[in-house]
């Protein structure tokens, strides 16, 4: 037998050799150190590779959950605002795994698009050298951040591998007349010199990339008949299964707009050649067959570029056959952004004005008995039109004149026409350009060997296109090819997808909660119409976060930004250092021009990675905007420390043989037992709901700190006896483990190594484990939990039960209880009920809304505005 010193001697090694990977720390056990920045660089060192990797198995689907980050641009360094979206996800993905279910958080690149081609030119270097390598470092910076991303499932959509399947599904749209190109008025970057989106294009007409003036050209383009889903893509705005979308529910709404009319294409002509593609939309198609011209504003692009330069301008009505001269008129009301419209003669006075000055003739067609639906089902089948869209939506500009993207799988013949890349020729595979060439930027122009080729259908000689994608187009289906990366004969299983998908959480900036979003919604639907996605939207539930904001200086004077240390502050007021110009203060969202920005390396570096998590995670809601200011850290700063004071005492206690627990009366000793029992349920109650329910992370570690409070004050008595205050410590460290993973691991090794443990045998902790693979706590089963019922958003009765009854309850025997208390039969019976609801988390309490019509009577008597507590 040994004796006890020898005991505690092997105690303490057995953690030191468990803990360190050598002999760097103190012989007399690491939690005699303070915890300075040294010993968390130490901590997380060690921890890092012992983390979960976040594995996926994918034989079981049944407790998959689906974690989405919007993947980065490899830029070659992480910003704050990929941090904050990076750690609000892994935190809610390891809080899911230690719930017991099977997550799925993938990671990949955005890497197509200008940055990286102008980058990269500007280097000297390759597009494609230059991408990896920032993808290298990129991820090597997110693997500091302690994310557990599985990286068996990397992608990256400038590999062929990948972007073989953007082309295909290319093709599957252009063989279904989702893709068409016609000439069109486009916005050019004359810096980036390339086309750009509307929606890339701010509100003083200046390019989102380059901040160059934005001229109009014309060209021809490529486009995706994204309106053709408009009414699905915002019917499916309403689809119950969307969860806690919010107001991205309305901007999307407010972007696709009421589809409360039809788009019609018509093939416009000058001098018999087909030039491009009229778009002209209009509440009754059944005038379509009726039309004897059409109208276009005096500044449209018709007028500019056709009407003024060739004599003879029409359009083919191909319900009639007839040819439609086009009108330049401003004295007709244009739908909302449309720049033209149907001329009606038969409906509209002012369009029979119109008609008789200009000498068109006009009848009464044969084909104005078809009905309106018979004119959209006329116009499906021919491939015009006929889709119910909003007047101000517009399809879908997809072709880019730069280098660095996904080639367009079309190859041009004289004779044939525009023709589709045989599937079997995919990928098209960009060439190689010569950056050291003289020209500035880069087009598959210059590729002239490449762009040679043969006509599918001749044989004879033909051109690739040489246009390529937008990148939006490679970042709307990532999170299926996610699933199935290295599949080589098909995008992904369908199996697989189907057992997948929807998405369960996906994470990213608001900023992307519109165009990407829709674009996105847009191909979901495109794969659901063709058999490959179980569902029409892909994302069950956002979370969209706020951006991360520095403090900026500017002079009020000349506008300019300054560094921060040279301002200076008197007062309230900021001053420049070098001529008390006066300095206006303001937050706004971090860059190197503002010289407001702050690098992750630098903080990581001063305070840690898991000091670094829980800022980003701290005082604001994952939803808003977060300051980035360092008066906020020392809460923070100080917490970490108190929860590793209290780990060093609870290992001092528990060794110390003088602490007696006679020394505290039974009773009260008992009293304060109940007092951690009943604060543990509770933390772990509301803790849960903010990782589970509400996503309020802030939230979450202000409850945690609250229970760092409580573990603080108990005595030592409690600290060395009590059964309550073992397992509210024990469920301390699990419920930071999401957060501060390397951080916890720590706790957790000083934790279970100390000596004198008193649960043993506890069902909530393996003590074998460390605290990553622990399991997340439960409320206790004799824990009151609440039915609250609620009447037009006010409390009107609580009904307390246990949780192993609260179990139980099914939403009817929910509701049945609800209806049947006196005070809501008292309140409810002479109104008019519209909805009940039913709300129901695990571990938490349960809810039971109803909804009724306060019109239908006077006020009720004042009982009911009382708050009954009632027993059941």
């Amino acid at each position: 037998m040994i004796s006890k010193e020898i005991f505690y001697k092997l105690n303490n090694l057995r953690c030191y050799r468990k803990y360190s990977p050598n002999c760097r720390y103190i012989s007399n056990d690491i939690w005699n150190e303070e915890l300075t920045i040294g010993l968390k660089l130490k901590i997380e060192k060690y921890w890092k590779d012992k983390l979960c990797k976040g594995s996926f198995d994918k034989n079981n689907v049944d407790k998959k959950f689906y974690v989405l980050s919007m993947f980065p641009y490899p830029s070659g360094r992480l910003h704050m605002g990929h941090v904050r979206v990076y750690v609000i996800a892994d935190s809610i993905a390891r809080f899911h795994r230690m719930n017991g279910q099977n997550v799925f958080q993938p990671m990949g690149w955005d890497a197509f698009g200008l940055p990286a081609e102008n980058a990269a030119i500007l280097h000297g270097l390759p597009a494609d050298k230059w991408t990896s390598s920032n993808i290298d470092h990129m991820k090597k910076q997110l693997q500091e951040l302690g994310c557990s991303f599985d990286w068996s499932n990397e992608l990256t959509t400038c590999d062929p591998t990948y972007y073989k399947w953007t082309q295909w599904f290319f093709l599957k749209m252009f063989q279904s007349g989702l893709i068409y190109s016609k000439e069109a008025e486009v916005n050019w970057d004359p810096v980036d010199e390339t086309v750009l989106a509307n929606e890339q294009v701010d509100e003083n007409g200046r390019s989102w990339r380059s901040g160059a003036v934005v001229k109009k050209k014309v060209l021809k383009q490529w486009f995706i008949k994204t309106t053709q889903f408009s009414k699905a893509l915002f019917e499916g705005l309403n689809d119950p299964s969307l969860v806690d979308w919010r107001d991205i529910i309305n901007l999307q709404k407010h972007w696709i707009g009421e589809c409360d009319g039809y788009k019609f294409d018509f093939q416009l002509y000058t001098d018999n050649v087909c030039r491009t593609i009229l778009n002209v939309w209009t509440q009754n198609p059944e005038h379509v067959p009726l039309a004897a011209f059409i109208c276009v504003k005096p500044d449209s692009f018709v007028h500019k570029y056709y009407v003024q330069n060739h004599k003879n301008v029409f359009i083919k009505n191909p319900i009639t056959g007839n040819q439609l001269p086009i009108l330049v008129t401003d004295r007709v009301v244009y739908p909302e952004g449309q720049e033209s419209r149907l001329g009606v003669p038969h409906t509209n006075s002012i369009d029979k004005e119109l008609a008789e000055e200009h000498n068109i003739f006009h009848s009464t067609n044969q084909n104005s008995y078809l009905s309106r639906e018979m004119i959209c089902e006329k116009a499906k089948e021919l491939n015009f039109g006929g889709y119910q869209v909003s007047s101000k939506l517009q399809d879908w500009l997809i072709s880019r004149q730069r280098y660095w993207g996904t080639p367009v799988p079309i190859i041009h013949c004289t004779n044939c026409g525009a023709q589709a890349v045989p599937e079997d020729q995919l990928p098209v595979k960009l060439p190689m350009l010569d950056v050291q060439s003289g020209n500035k930027f880069k087009s598959l122009e210059l590729a002239e060997e490449w762009i040679k080729t043969i006509c599918p259908k001749c044989g004879k000689e033909a051109q690739r296109e040489t246009n390529t994608m937008d990148t939006f187009v490679d970042s709307s289906w990532y999170y299926m090819r996610y699933l199935d990366p290295k599949n080589n004969s098909q995008p992904f299983d369908k199996t697989l997808a189907k057992n997948m998908m929807p998405v369960d959480l996906y994470v990213g900036g608001k900023e992307h909660a519109v165009l990407h979003l829709y674009y996105a919604r847009f191909f979901n639907h495109f794969l659901h119409s063709i058999g490959l996605s179980p569902c029409l939207e892909p994302f069950k539930k956002l979370l969209v976060q706020g951006m991360v904001m520095g403090q900026s200086f500017k002079n009020k004077i000349n506008g300019t930004y300054l560094k921060g240390d040279e301002v200076i502050k008197k007062g309230k007021t900021y001053f420049s250092k070098d001529g008390d110009y006066p300095v206006i203060a303001t937050w706004e969202k971090m860059s190197k021009s503002k010289h407001n920005g702050v690098e992750p390396k630098n903080t990581i570096s001063e305070y840690g990675v898991d000091t670094m998590r829980l800022l980003v995670l701290s005082s604001v809601a994952p939803t808003s905007n977060r300051n980035w200011n360092s008066d906020t850290f020392p809460g923070i700063l100080n917490w970490q420390h108190r929860l590793w004071l209290t780990i060093r005492e609870f290992r001092t206690v528990r060794d110390d043989e003088n602490v007696q627990r006679h020394t505290i009366d039974s009773s009260i000793f008992q009293k304060e037992e109940m007092k951690l029992h009943d604060a543990r349920n509770y933390h772990v109650k509301k803790t849960s709901s903010n990782f589970r329910k509400s996503y309020q992370l802030s939230v979450a570690i202000s409850k945690l700190q609250g229970l760092t409070n409580i573990l603080r004050k108990s005595p030592k008595e409690l600290i060395k006896y009590s059964v309550e205050y073992e397992r509210l410590l024990a469920v301390q460290i699990i419920m930071l483990t999401p957060m501060a993973p390397h951080f916890a691991s720590a706790l957790w090794s000083g934790f279970v190594s100390a000596p004198g443990r008193i649960n043993h045998k506890w069902e909530q902790i393996n003590w074998e484990n460390d605290v990553i693979d622990q399991k997340w706590p439960q409320v206790d089963s004799d824990y009151i939990l609440n039915v609250y019922c609620v009447v037009n958003n006010a409390v009107k009765c609580v009904l307390p039960m246990p949780k192993k009854e609260m179990a139980l309850l099914t939403k009817e025997a929910a509701i049945k209880l609800t209806m049947n208390q006196d005070i809501i039969k008292e309140y409810t019976s002479s109104w008019n009920i519209i909805d009940i609801g039913y709300q129901s988390y695990e571990d938490n309490d349960t809810y039971v809304f109803i909804k009724t019509d306060r019109k239908s009577v006077a006020k009720t008597k004042s009982t009911s505005s009382k708050i009954v507590k009632n027993s059941i």
